[in-house]
């Protein structure tokens, strides 16, 4: 039964070939010392490894650390001291970013050290570093090689290992942007994850004959849990495209003859405006999921129609829910799957609360959306605090996003009692911008809010106060950022302010430094949502 399927390279996996590869990569783990518990960070488009390396690492017990594509050195650096990556497999790079060039920027011991006894003033806990693919660097193995070094480990030393591995042990971190500015490595386990994948194919029908092209980051919950898990647990087939391109997708699911497609409102956009969509085959599709940002009634009634996708679903959740928390069902109808996030999973708990009291709030009656159940996480990595935050006592799991229950008993999501900003399904938090942008020294003070955008939903606004007599342009800023943080949290807009909208308190108000946003760029003539 073909397990994984690179169309563009007609490279096909069958369940049976890729687990042997995933043991002998689980062997070459052991072989370089890592240990059950030890974090193992992967930094990779969806390259045919990138899976290989998460059934890798979860036989051994360690801890797949996944880390966004788009990160910079400085958002590189913060993650591998945070996480305390142990072994690192990363790529050339992506767009951009020079991954080889940063690491040895970071680490400049690769450079000089034996691969294996690599000893970092930097990061202490980093031991390893593995490039996916053929080609060699200096102070790191490759993939090859690690598999062949798996050849010195016995067989029954991965079984004895595996045997003490327990479903309920952290599997997966993610690290997700956090109130304090500073991303918090967001744990799950096997039983998070399993379970919510095979949860999220259930509400799609899903049966063993699947074909699921992905094209979402697995470096998201999105692709390594709604996408991988969902196909192992059903026995079915994964379609890759290493990164988003809509004339991709829509070769790959005329080729393979998929089923079923996943992505955020924009990439469905993309495809059917795409001037080629005519041209494929899409017949074969059914359905999918349309996650990450609100999707507008008229794309998910093309996406049913043109795209043949009658029975796709809408998923909300976050990582911190593994992810999935509430969904809606083949059955909905187009305007319920366009304007609702639908029901709770199966066997998970949701409520809206007043934040102020804790008591549930009546249908239509806007507080936090809450769930309780398998799929909430363990908790944030070297974080009680805020874990404690995000937990209450109860085990209610408290998302930070405002909600309503319909009388009907669907849920809305109506804005976010955080300053949280979602452009194209990234998460971004103001905090870490701001802390970024202060290193500019001609500033004062700076507020990041978001400006709604009819392409991504939303995009980074960054609102600033420079100090007496200094001076600084827009270019100067972006050009600040560049290289440095990723892209989707550069901002997009910079305004320069005399002064910040306060509350009578003296907190800033970040909802109407958006609107003023919002009615600058109307006035520059810019559109927006």
């Amino acid at each position: 039964k073909e397990f994984i399927v690179y169309p563009d390279r007609n490279l096909r996996f069958t369940y049976k070939q890729f687990n042997q590869r995933v043991d002998a990569l689980a062997k070459g783990l052991l072989y370089l010392g890592v240990q059950p518990g030890d974090k193992v960070g992967i930094w990779a488009k969806n390259v045919p490894d990138w899976t290989t390396v998460m059934f890798a690492t979860a036989k051994i017990g360690a801890v797949l650390v996944t880390i966004n594509t788009s990160y910079k050195i400085a958002e590189m650096e913060y993650l591998l001291k945070n996480a305390d990556i142990n072994t690192l497999f990363l790529v050339d790079g992506y767009r951009d970013s020079d991954y080889i060039q940063m690491m040895f920027e970071l680490v400049p011991e690769l450079k000089e050290q034996a691969r294996g006894e690599l000893k970092s003033e930097k990061f202490p806990e980093l031991k390893n570093v593995v490039f996916i693919g053929q080609q060699k660097h200096r102070g790191m193995f490759n993939t090859s090689e690690l598999i062949l070094l798996g050849n010195h480990v016995d067989d029954i030393e991965l079984e004895s290992i595996r045997e003490t591995i327990d479903c309920h042990d952290v599997t997966n971190m993610q690290y997700t942007s956090g109130t304090t500015g500073f991303p918090k490595g967001v744990m799950l386990s096997h039983h998070n994850i399993l379970n919510n994948g095979y949860a999220t194919g259930q509400c799609m029908k899903f049966t063993s004959d699947e074909r699921l092209l992905v094209c979402v980051p697995m470096f998201h919950c999105f692709g390594c849990v709604l996408a991988l898990c969902a196909i192992v647990t059903h026995g079915a087939t994964m379609v890759f495209n290493e990164d988003f391109d809509p004339l991709t997708v829509l070769a790959s699911v005329q080729k393979e003859k998929c089923t079923a497609l996943y992505g955020v409102p924009t990439m469905f956009i993309a495809e059917l405006n795409h001037p080629m969509f005519d041209m494929f085959d899409l017949s074969s599709l059914r359905t999918g999921i349309m996650a990450g940002a609100p999707c507008p009634i008229e794309t998910m009634n093309q996406v049913m129609t043109k795209m043949h996708m009658k029975d796709v679903i809408i998923v909300y959740g976050q990582t911190e829910s593994s992810p999935g928390m509430t969904a809606t069902r083949a059955h909905n109808s187009p305007e319920v799957r366009a304007t609702t996030v639908g029901f709770e999973y199966p066997n998970v708990e949701v409520k809206v609360v007043n934040p102020e009291t804790g008591e549930e709030c009546p249908p239509e009656v806007q507080g936090e959306i809450c769930c309780r159940g398998y799929n909430v996480m363990k908790g944030y990595y070297k974080n009680p605090e805020a874990t404690q935050k995000a937990i209450d006592s109860e085990g209610w799991l408290h998302s930070g996003d405002l909600a309503v229950k319909t009388e009907d008993g669907f849920y809305r999501i109506t804005g976010r009692m955080k300053d949280m900003i979602i452009r194209g399904g990234e998460n971004i938090y103001p905090r870490e911008i701001e802390n970024f942008l202060y290193n500019i020294p001609q500033i004062e003070t700076v507020e990041v809010a978001g400006i709604p955008s009819p392409k991504y939903g939303e995009e980074v606004a960054a609102f600033i106060r420079l100090k007496e007599g200094q001076n600084l342009s827009e270019e100067e800023v972006t050009d600040f950022c560049r290289g440095k943080i990723a892209r989707f949290k550069t901002p997009k807009y910079i305004f320069f302010v005399k002064e910040f909208p306060m509350t009578a308190s003296g907190k800033i108000q970040k909802f109407k430094l958006s609107r003023l946003g919002e009615k600058w760029c109307r006035e520059r003539g810019i559109e927006v949502k």
